[in-house]
């Protein structure tokens, strides 16, 4: 069983901004399968799935996301999933926007939710789709920006993106994420489509 952590902040104002790319991605998931969310605790709301014959269980937290950790721990502990099993998706300042990277075992390189979930599990080694969303501009605090909804002219490949993770996962269910890796980090998105 795999365990598909979105990372975001909960509730429609936090929505549309750059931190909930993890949330935006799990709701295509989601309505690609007809699942419906189902409240499980005060911190977390889950589905289960089939996905591509492969047991999937996705997990929104709900709280907010510097303590991302206390829902992933909680789901997976119940359902007994290790942290290999774990794929969190969440928004990355250090890749340019709208590329997709893969990685495991790796450091929370400042991102507050992903190091939460690392002191909670007491491991880093989980696998990360890491969504690119760019450094901001220098008169903008990044805790500010982050919180910033997409621009229009972001739009279109924040579209692009969004359904390109969402086949990432796919794949990775079908083939394995491994195999993946190499390819997906070779991968850019444009606005004019996927270059490699």
């Amino acid at each position: 069983m795999k365990l598909i952590v979105g990372l975001g902040n909960p509730g429609a104002k936090y929505y549309n901004t750059r931190h909930n790319l993890g949330f935006m991605v799990t709701d295509e998931l989601l309505n690609s399968c007809a699942g419906v969310w189902q409240k499980f605790s005060s911190l977390s709301q889950i589905c289960s799935l089939i996905i591509d014959q492969q047991k999937v269980v996705l997990l929104q937290p709900q709280t907010f996301m510097n303590d991302s950790g206390k829902s992933v721990k909680e789901i997976a502990q119940f359902y007994k999933i290790d942290p290999d099993d774990i794929w969190v998706i969440h928004d990355d300042l250090d890749l340019p926007f709208s590329t997709i990277r893969l990685s495991y075992d790796s450091s929370a390189a400042g991102h507050k939710g992903v190091q939460s979930i690392i002191d909670e599990l007491g491991s880093q080694k989980f696998w990360r789709y890491r969504m690119g969303i760019d450094q901001p501009p220098q008169n903008i605090p990044t805790e500010n920006f982050v919180l910033e909804t997409f621009t229009t002219n972001e739009q279109t490949s924040l579209t692009k993106l969004i359904s390109l993770t969402q086949e990432t996962v796919r794949q990775s269910l079908k083939n394995g994420i491994s195999e993946l890796t190499t390819a997906i980090n070779k991968t850019t998105l444009t606005k004019g489509g996927i270059n490699s």
